[in-house]
């Protein structure tokens, strides 16, 4: 199973890749992870990669080919956009619909319309879950807890439930967190709706 997450610096997207691999060991599965950060810390660019498969041997290299991940998390949307050629076809998408200025894009003064993306995205990736990440934070009550609600909207496509994403959780977070990001998982999964799920035992390595 391949999954390709992407975002800015300060998303949080590391921490999200870190959270997969480690649900995907405590199901008994190898997993392998790989970044690609931008210059900027925060604003720049951030790709992650996870691959997870029962037998180490079949997961070559920890970077994901282009064409296939069978599933990609976007955190901002012209984020995923860039990054839509690693999807398999018939791969699915959870992305979040608020842009995040770069750093390149507030150096130039050009930011493009996050609208604008979000409406390529429906034509390119049929197999796309859009998520207002901004509402959730607000009802959850931290910005910081978007990646936590692209994780409960991702669960089921990735194999997974929420209650196992909450166990890997507690393993990487302090206990004073874990009600915060348990109400930010359960809310993403709530908005994501009936989507298809991904088997991954048919993931591709």
């Amino acid at each position: 199973m391949n999954c390709l997450l992407c975002g800015v610096g300060g998303q949080g997207t590391v921490l999200a890749s870190r959270l997969i691999a480690q649900c995907a060991m405590d199901a008994g599965a190898f997993a392998r992870t790989s970044e690609t950060i931008g210059m900027a810390q925060r604003g720049g660019s951030v790709v992650s990669h996870v691959r997870w498969h029962d037998h180490a041997g079949a997961i070559p290299s920890p970077l994901i080919p282009l064409g296939g991940a069978d599933a990609l998390i976007g955190f901002e949307p012209g984020e995923a956009v860039r990054c839509l050629p690693y999807l398999k076809p018939g791969g699915a998408a959870v992305v979040s619909v608020n842009g995040v200025t770069s750093a390149v894009a507030a150096l130039s003064g050009n930011q493009p319309d996050a609208a604008v993306f979000v409406d390529y995205l429906r034509k390119a990736a049929p197999n796309l879950i859009l998520l207002d990440g901004a509402e959730i934070a607000r009802r959850v009550g931290s910005a910081k807890t978007l990646n936590m609600a692209l994780l409960g909207a991702a669960a089921r496509l990735l194999g997974f439930s929420v209650e196992s994403m909450l166990d890997a959780l507690r393993k990487r977070l302090s206990p004073r967190l874990v009600e915060l990001n348990r109400l930010a998982l359960e809310e993403g999964a709530a908005a994501s709706g009936s989507a298809r799920t991904v088997n991954p035992k048919e993931g591709s390595i």
